[in-house]
């Protein structure tokens, strides 16, 4: 038998920030990623591990799965803010076993559960915040890795690389919920 995983319900999360060191913009970037995340989790709400798992659409996504893509991406992007380019993988040599470990962020494996993928999240997630509070700049930059989707001369500041986990976590948030409402006509919001 699988656990339901129940997560909370309600309006749009408040953006309350209570570590004094998150103030200004870093506590508007938390707050924001903090949305997302709540967004992203919600569309977990009451499933199953088996429902988590399940691919409701003609995508290989489901909603465990994107789970699990954004807490592997957020704690890359996590490590690149705090030691550059050497935290990204070398996606210029990627081999088969790259291509595969990667396919497998995007779904249930056997053995995994809800409640652990959710877990694991909820670690980077809190790691995320805690690094964006110790920050003395939002501004100190590093090169981009090499990648054929990235520019080769460009910088991303901390403050740039935290919106981008923004921007990916609230673009599978939107993934996972038509995702969700295949499975049972659950949505996150309307």
């Amino acid at each position: 038998m699988t656990e339901t995983v129940e997560t909370t319900v309600s309006e749009y999360p408040a953006a309350t920030i209570t570590d004094e060191r998150l103030t200004g913009e870093k506590a508007d970037l938390v707050a924001g990623l903090r949305a997302a995340r709540h967004f992203l989790r919600l569309t977990a709400r009451g499933l199953t591990d088996e429902q988590a798992g399940h691919r409701s659409t003609v995508s290989e996504l489901c909603i465990g799965g994107l789970i699990k893509h954004v807490t592997s991406g957020e704690r890359t992007w996590a490590g690149f803010i705090e030691f550059g380019t050497s935290a990204m993988p070398d996606f210029m040599n990627f081999t088969e076993a790259d291509y595969e470990r990667r396919a497998q962020e995007y779904r249930m494996l056997p053995g995994e559960t809800l409640a652990g993928v959710l877990a694991a999240y909820e670690a980077v997630a809190a790691a995320t915040d805690e690094l964006v509070a110790g920050l003395d700049d939002l501004g100190a930059s590093h090169p981009l890795p090499a990648a054929p989707w990235f520019n080769q001369k460009e910088s991303w500041s901390a403050r740039r690389t935290v919106m981008h986990i923004v921007a990916e976590t609230v673009h599978h948030a939107g993934h996972a919920d038509i995702i969700r409402e295949a499975i049972d006509g659950a949505k996150s919001m309307g």
